[in-house]
């Protein structure tokens, strides 16, 4: 890939490369968003399930909530955009725990944070990398692990992410999900959810989310309703084929040769020796 490729869709803001669907004016204005209190935001390292869990918050049919693009996508004029909304707003964004706009932090709005095995991130954003137009075409696993272990794809270094955002595990504001966990038991994560923002729901509607906003399902009506801008969850598409694509927990040992493996786990050790979220991974990662 050449370096000119990586720069019609990239550009690099305070050392980490975004899209250029996120403009600089935008980044650069992040802190004049002003936050409501009700504001819920989903955030994540790319492909690891803000889609399906923004899919789930839009299924709970007491919520009342409107779904927004994420606050990172588009031009200066996004957060004119954002006040029109009237209900409550579901604000999805991919953006580290220092990036997160100031007003957000001070209003202390509930923040779901979904986390995911960092091998399985790598191999779900490699093919995202060469299916989407908006990023550069990286031709080699091989040539994509190395950028990857490097911090130098779109929202930077997967552990700078995570660690950022473990600091404030312990805000009462902040709820941690794990996207395997998701995968075990989805009604007992819809559960956390709804109970942490504060929304009724039954069992037996808990249920009927869980059933709608199973994988499969997601995947089959992503096929069916494409290409609405209106339903646009990720910074980085608004095409939702390219969002699901398996969705599998433990995908990566089909792309990992022994020595990438020894390689990441060296990496992974050093970097998350003290992080706790670091053992919901430990089954999926051996």
């Amino acid at each position: 890939m050449s370096s000119q490729n990586q720069l019609n869709v990239l550009h690099k803001f305070k050392g980490i490369f975004f899209s250029t669907m996120s403009s600089k004016e935008l980044l650069n204005s992040l802190d004049s968003f002003d936050a409501r209190e009700d504001d819920v935001f989903l955030v994540s390292y790319p492909k690891s399930g803000t889609h399906w869990v923004a899919e789930v918050i839009g299924n709970i049919p007491s919520a009342k909530i409107n779904l927004t693009s994420p606050i990172e996508f588009g031009d200066i004029s996004k957060f004119e955009e954002l006040k029109m909304y009237s209900k409550r707003r579901v604000i999805p964004t991919h953006l580290s725990y220092d990036m997160l706009p100031r007003n957000i932090k001070q209003k202390q709005c509930k923040i779901v944070y979904i986390v995911r095995n960092p091998k399985d991130v790598a191999v779900s954003l490699f093919h995202y990398y060469r299916d989407n137009p908006n990023l550069p075409c990286i031709e080699t696993w091989p040539a994509f692990l190395e950028l990857f272990l490097r911090g130098d794809v779109v929202y930077g270094s997967w552990f700078d992410h995570v660690l950022s955002w473990e600091e404030h595990k312990d805000n009462k504001n902040i709820l941690i999900i794990s996207y395997e966990e998701m995968k075990k038991d989805l009604s007992k994560s819809i559960k956390k959810m709804t109970t942490f923002l504060d929304i009724n729901v039954s069992d037996s509607e808990i249920n009927k989310i869980a059933w709608k906003t199973s994988f499969s399902e997601m995947k089959s009506s992503a096929a069916k309703e494409n290409h609405d801008p209106n339903h646009t969850i990720c910074a980085l598409t608004s095409n939702r084929n390219l969002v699901f694509r398996k969705g599998a927990v433990g995908d990566w040992i089909n792309y990992f040769t022994s020595k990438q493996k020894r390689v990441f786990d060296e990496l992974f050790t050093q970097r998350m020796k003290h992080s706790e979220l670091a053992r919901r991974f430990e089954d999926y990662s051996k």
